[in-house]
Order: structure tokens, then C-alpha cells, then sequence
């Protein structure tokens, strides 16, 4: 039986599954033994090195740069692979074409390939004397050793995340709905952006938030292609690998407190926009 207070509301929907309160026990302490209390302790070992050390490490310059580094460039990142991969996504649902599953294979080379593999191919690719960067540096265009080329390995590895979050979405969406939004007179557009994108929208920020959050702590498919140079093109994760090795264990944990926090606060605006999205479009609730 389903629990009610005065007040009318359910605590939980009666299940013919049985075993609720055994299965919410079991996550919530894997949950706690992977997730909370590895976070915890990083939060204990930051506010013990109380606010004025800690926040005198946070504002070096040299760390908020890789921090502006590596959040801009995994949030341009996302941006791109939100659009191409939705587009990409269209192509595989809407369309039948030769080598049609090649293409969607392809896309999960990503999640098996190994990070350094992929920023040593992307380097040999993009750097000045590689089969594309030839090509642009007489345009004067620079993609190696660049935050542009952390950019370019951050879209490579952050794809396969749109495209697998929208693709099932689309799927599900009738082509009918589209047949009947142009038989009552809409165009492409009005289609597109009436019909098809707001029931879209959460799945879209969905991929862009896991995007996104991989572009954040990604390492080493970046390390090779971004020349890693102090307040040029340094990440924040190679700092703290840099801090470690110098024995600098109190800024190092600055530094992923910072991180931590901030990455927190964009995910949570995120998943707020997204939950706003599933009652205003009536998705998902």
C-alpha cells in the first residue's frame, strides 16, 4: 500500500515489483561508497585548509586561467556537438542510405577508443606539418598546440553523447506529426521549431550537459594536441596533475574544489532548464 499524509500526497506509486525498500538501501550506499564519500573527502581536505589559503589559491592567475580554459573550451565544445550531433542524429533516424550502419557505428569509436590514441591522431592531423594543418597554416590558421585544437579534441570525444541521447528521442517522435503540422499549413521552419524541437529539448540538454561535463574533465586526448602551455593552453586537470608532482597537495585540492563546485553549478542550472522544458512541453512528466 502506498504511504499518504494529511495533506493527500503519496510518498511512493505501489509497485507489483516488490523489494522497494531493499533496492533504495542498495543504491543509496553504492552511491554513497563510489560517489559521496570520495566528494566528501575532498570537501573535508578543502575546508581544512581554511577560506583565506584556499581562496589565495584559487585567484593565482595561473589557475584561473586553465579553469577558463578548460570550462570555455568544453562549453564551445558542447555548443558544437549540440548542433552537429542533432543534425547527425536526424540523418540516421530519418534517412535509409548505403552505409547508413557504418556511419552509426562509427559513431561510438569514441567511447572505446583510448583518449591518448585520439589526441595523438588528432595532433598528427591538425599540427602544422600534419594532412589538415598544412593546409591552414598558410591561411594563417593554427590549430595545434592551441586552445583551438583542445576544442577540436573535446568535439571528438564529446559527440557520441548528443547523438546517442537524441537519437532514441527522435525515434520515438511519429512521422505523422510532422505530415500534419504541413497538411494544417506549416512550413519547414514552424515544423521544426513548433513540433520537433521542444519535444527534443530535454534529451538535447541532456547530451549537452554529459558533453559538456566530459569536455570538463577530459585529459588525455587534450594533453597532446593543446602544447599545454601556462596561460595559453593548459587545462585545469593537467594543472592538478602538475601540483602533484610538485608535492603541491593544498593547491592541487584548490583547484579541484573549484572545479568541483563550479561543474555542480552548471549541471544543476542545466538539469533546471531541463526540468522547466518537461512541464512547460508537457515531456517527460
Amino acid at each position: 500500500m502506498a504511504l499518504t499524509s494529511d495533506r493527500g500526497w503519496q510518498f511512493r506509486q505501489p509497485s507489483v515489483i516488490p523489494g522497494f525498500g531493499l533496492a533504495l538501501g542498495v543504491t543509496l550506499s553504492w552511491l554513497t561508497l563510489i560517489v559521496l564519500i570520495p566528494l566528501s573527502g575532498l570537501a573535508w581536505r578543502s575546508s581544512s585548509l581554511g577560506w583565506q589559503t584556499f581562496w589565495s589559491l584559487a585567484a593565482d592567475p595561473r589557475t584561473v586561467h586553465a579553469l577558463w580554459i578548460s570550462f570555455g573550451c568544453a562549453f564551445l565544445a558542447a555548443l558544437v556537438n549540440v548542433v552537429f550531433g542533432v543534425l547527425l542524429a536526424w540523418v540516421l533516424v530519418r534517412y535509409r542510405f548505403p552505409g547508413r550502419r557504418i556511419i552509426d557505428a562509427m559513431v561510438d569509436l569514441p567511447f572505446a577508443l583510448p583518449t591518448a590514441v585520439a589526441g595523438i591522431a588528432l595532433t598528427t592531423l591538425y599540427a602544422p606539418n600534419g594532412w589538415i594543418g598544412a593546409h591552414l597554416a598558410p591561411l594563417g590558421i593554427k590549430i595545434a598546440f592551441t586552445p583551438w585544437g583542445i576544442v577540436m579534441a573535446l568535439i571528438f570525444v564529446g559527440l557520441p553523447f548528443v547523438v546517442r541521447t537524441v537519437q532514441p528521442i527522435m525515434e520515438e517522435i511519429d512521422r505523422e506529426v510532422e505530415e500534419a503540422a504541413a497538411t494544417l499549413g506549416a512550413n519547414r521552419f514552424q515544423t521544426v521549431s513548433r513540433i520537433l524541437l521542444p519535444g527534443l529539448l530535454p534529451a538535447v540538454l541532456t547530451g549537452f550537459a554529459l558533453a559538456l561535463a566530459r569536455g570538463v574533465g577530459e585529459y588525455g586526448s587534450v594533453i597532446f594536441i593543446a602544447g599545454n602551455l601556462p596561460y595559453v593552453s593548459e587545462i585545469a586537470p593537467l594543472l592538478i596533475v602538475i601540483r602533484l608532482e610538485e608535492f603541491n597537495y593544498p593547491a592541487a585540492t584548490a583547484i579541484a574544489a573549484l572545479m568541483l563546485m563550479i561543474s555542480f553549478a552548471m549541471l544543476l542550472v542545466i538539469n533546471l532548464i531541463q526540468a522547466w522544458s518537461r512541464r512547460r512541453y508537457g515531456y517527460g512528466a
